[in-house]
């Protein structure tokens, strides 16, 4: 792995000069770190140190004539913490990685591995993503999960219209290198594939969108009920900037599952928002609950924090964050988007205090 991270260094630092002459090309990351104290209401109370979504990534982006561009992703996850994800090491390009055309005319297609646009649609209530209180410890359990980066994914978007509009529809075509052969019938496996829309509007002091997303049987790597993983999610999430200095978003979700029995309906609403003390300094909070179709499975997840950035490129922060959990809930404030993921315990309640370090470049 190192050899390999060390070639593409070496690759991108002799060919950027030669990419460059013919195209912008960006190196830019991430690294964001922090020191978590995580207690999950029973016996674990431990001091630990995260790597939250840091990443490396290099973009392109290049002129064909005066209506189209072709532009270009790749981007790969860094653990600043323990230097790689897992034992094994990781695989370049794990994060948003694409090669897309865009026409101010009629739009963008692209395609790679990317987020969804449902993932992407809990923007407007995001205040504590990557961090400890990221509200996908509440949205993506089970085997109910929609926050999702697809692979071998065609999406396209539409230009803007009526002032502020967009439309964005994607199709997931198999989450693997290829459609899988049916070791009965030698014919490609059927039921493989996740469809997206959305629609979003953002101008002024608003910024909404609604968004759907279906997976069928095989399109998913979820572990239980292998023969019958079909799933169908909705989203609606919307901010709105009273003032300049305070923002304030609000989300709804509804989630199910072919077998609703083994996997109980989910709704899930709650609001999020920020406050800017002074234009480098804000203090922000949220309130989610998650509503389960059984019988004491519900959770509330609840984060405040305080932001201050040093310049354009650099933030610190600290966040207190804490899942209520019912009986047959085990939920976390802590398990999305960072390299410290221990468990919670069921009918415990979960907090976290974290003390982070932003850094991009």
């Amino acid at each position: 792995m190192k050899k390999t991270l060390c070639a593409l260094a070496v690759g991108a630092t002799i060919l950027t000069p030669v990419m460059a002459a013919a195209a912008d090309v960006q190196v830019y990351g991430r690294a964001h770190v922090s020191l978590d104290y995580l207690d999950d209401g029973k016996n674990y109370n431990e001091v630990n140190l995260s790597s939250n979504s840091s990443r490396l990534g290099f973009k392109v982006n290049q002129k064909v004539n005066d209506d189209l561009n072709v532009f270009a992703q790749i981007e790969q996850e860094v653990n600043f913490a323990s230097g790689s994800k897992n034992d094994n090491g990781v695989d370049f390009a794990t994060r948003d990685t694409f090669v897309g055309l865009k026409s101010n005319s009629y739009g963008q297609v692209r395609v790679g591995r990317f987020d969804s646009p449902f993932k992407v649609a809990r923007s407007p209530v995001n205040h504590f993503g990557d961090m400890v209180g990221d509200v996908r410890n509440i949205t993506r359990q089970g085997n109910l999960k929609f926050d999702e980066r697809n692979a071998n994914t065609i999406e396209y978007k539409s230009p803007s219209f009526a002032n502020g509009f967009n439309v964005l529809a994607a199709l997931s075509m198999h989450d693997k290198n290829q459609i899988e052969k049916d070791s009965t019938t030698g014919e490609g496996k059927d039921d493989n594939k996740a469809y997206d829309i959305a629609l979003t509007y953002k101008a002024g002091a608003i910024n909404a969108v609604a968004a759907y997303e279906k997976y069928e049987d095989n399109a998913s790597n979820v572990d239980q009920d292998k023969d019958k993983l079909g799933r169908d999610s909705f989203r609606l999430a919307g901010a709105y900037d009273f003032t300049e200095q305070f923002n304030l978003g609000a989300m709804y979700q509804f989630s199910q599952h072919d077998d609703d029995k083994a996997n109980p309906d989910v709704q899930i609403f709650g609001v999020s928002g920020e406050y800017k003390i002074t234009p480098k300094t804000s203090v922000r909070g949220e309130y989610f609950y998650r509503d389960v179709d059984t019988k004491d499975a519900n959770a509330s997840l609840i984060a405040v924090g305080v932001e201050h950035k040093i310049d354009k490129t650099l933030r610190v922060y600290s966040n207190l964050s804490t899942t209520l959990n019912d009986s047959n809930s085990n939920i976390t404030p802590w398990k999305e988007g960072r390299s410290t993921t221990v468990a919670g315990e069921k009918g415990k309640n979960a907090t976290g205090l974290s003390l982070g370090l932003r850094y991009d470049f």
